[in-house]
């Protein structure tokens, strides 16, 4: 696993954040792309993402696992396990599963897998893909841990999205659900996308969401309580 940050800024301010968040959701309606509706990776609008994969030149941006019953965060201090929210025992399950179903679906994947620094995202990335595959980014920082760097983190989720992706292969990201709403707006936002699933993107200026896979649900999971 290896590690690639920006230089270090003071800690966030989560009242800040969270009105970044109220903002995009109060914007018009028309401005807005309507909330997507997430899908199983067996259902027909699942295999059509299947599909699409298979051919490459796409974006996995996932969710971390689940960490359902886990304590909230609380130091929001990258490094500091015992502060953050962290994957359930489940939540590596359901990570294990991910990769063993993109591996099922022989679905290409490009290395490296890029993941945040955030415990609850990077456990998932090396669960699902291994230790060696991954690369840990700031670039993927939680918005709760960005503080003063959130206007480069977000311009850094863009950057990634925006990426050309090799044909027969597909990027991998794993990160955090509000980076993606302040990004992508109220698509995203509501019950779109719970924990484990995935955005499915198509790189572009604009980079257009063909859809949000659900490659190993849990029945009844998929959003925190904190």
């Amino acid at each position: 696993m290896t590690s690639a940050t920006s230089p270090l800024r003071p800690a966030p301010t989560r009242r800040a954040l969270f009105s970044l968040v109220a903002a995009v959701a109060a914007l018009p309606s028309r401005a807005l792309a309507s909330e997507r509706v997430p899908v199983n990776v067996d259902s027909p609008e699942g295999r059509r993402l299947v599909e699409r994969l298979r051919g490459g030149g796409l974006i996995l941006f996932f969710r971390h696992a689940d960490t359902a019953g886990e304590p909230c965060d609380s130091t929001y201090r990258i490094g500091d396990r015992t502060g953050q929210r962290n994957i359930s025992a489940r939540g590596r399950e359901q990570a294990r599963r991910i990769g063993e179903v993109l591996r099922r679906e022989e679905i290409p994947l490009g290395g490296p897998i890029l993941a945040g620094p955030v415990f609850r995202a990077a456990d998932t990335a090396i669960e699902a893909f291994g230790r060696d595959l991954v690369t840990i980014t700031d670039s993927l920082l939680a918005d709760d841990y960005a503080g003063s760097r959130l206007d480069w983190v977000l311009a850094e989720h863009r950057r990634l999205f925006r990426q050309g992706v090799p044909v027969r292969m597909n990027r991998v990201l794993v990160g955090h659900r509000t980076p993606a709403i302040m990004i992508f707006g109220a698509a995203v936002g509501g019950r779109a996308f719970p924990e484990g699933a995935a955005i499915v993107i198509e790189p572009a200026e604009t980079p257009r969401i063909l859809g949000i896979l659900m490659l190993a649900p849990i029945p009844g999971a998929g959003f925190h309580a904190c």
